[in-house]
């Protein structure tokens, strides 16, 4: 503007000035909500910032921890992926989608994600560390299906018990082994074990719709009709 000043152009300068001006207050206001724990009022001063500031990596990763803490993964994944595409070698993005995906319970996803951190830097320890602990679950997964596919039920029952000794800690992984092991033991014609695992799942996830069908083949081989 001093090399060139002109009425519209100090008028449009000025105007833009004061926004930025107001999106400095909102970022200040935004980062004291997140340290006082106030992730909502924190999302909402980053929600107007961001709809400025589109482009901004690092206001996308502070909106995404706040949606983690306000148990929103999936809107926090979106974030870090637009992160993960705006900053050049954003390992520290794929590690945590891929671990909100593992949290999730969907492994293969997980893997994917931490697969492209370790594109980026093969030496990062904490890709490295869950890479080798998805990978190590997601194969026995695999493994456990491929025998129930084969009608091997005694063996998907082994393997999947080795599931939920490889990840004791997330419960999304033992309730889907349970659930998979159930309907081994309803194939398998050992309907009473069949009916106890299953009525364990559905005590945890009572709308789980596969455990609610192989407990029914459970009864049918038990003669129970009504149940």
């Amino acid at each position: 503007l001093k090399s060139n000043p002109s009425n519209n152009e100090e008028k449009e300068a000025q105007t833009q000035l004061t926004k930025s001006d107001e999106l400095q207050r909102l970022h200040s206001q935004a980062l004291s909500a997140y340290q006082q724990e106030d992730y909502e009022a924190a999302i909402s001063l980053l929600d107007e910032i961001l709809a400025v500031c589109v482009w901004d990596a690092e206001l996308r990763e502070l909106r995404a921890e706040c949606y983690i803490k306000e148990g929103e993964p999936s809107k926090a994944i979106s974030d870090l992926k637009a992160a993960a595409k705006l900053k050049n070698d954003n390992t520290e993005a794929f590690y945590k989608i891929s671990r909100i995906y593992y949290q999730l319970g969907d492994h293969e996803l997980s893997l994917s994600e931490v697969r492209e951190c370790l594109k980026l830097d093969q030496d990062h320890k904490q890709c490295f560390s869950l890479y080798k602990q998805v990978k190590k679950l997601n194969k026995q997964i695999e493994s456990a299906e491929e025998f129930i596919r084969e009608g091997r039920y005694e063996d998907a029952i082994s393997k999947y018990d080795s599931v939920m000794k490889t990840e004791p800690e997330v419960p999304i992984y033992a309730t889907r082994a349970k659930e998979r092991i159930c309907h081994c033991l309803s194939k398998n014609q050992q309907a009473a074990e069949a009916i106890k695992l299953c009525t364990e799942v559905l005590q945890l996830e009572p709308a789980n719709v596969n455990a609610l069908k192989d407990r029914a083949e459970a009864y049918l081989l038990e003669d129970l009709y009504e149940e």
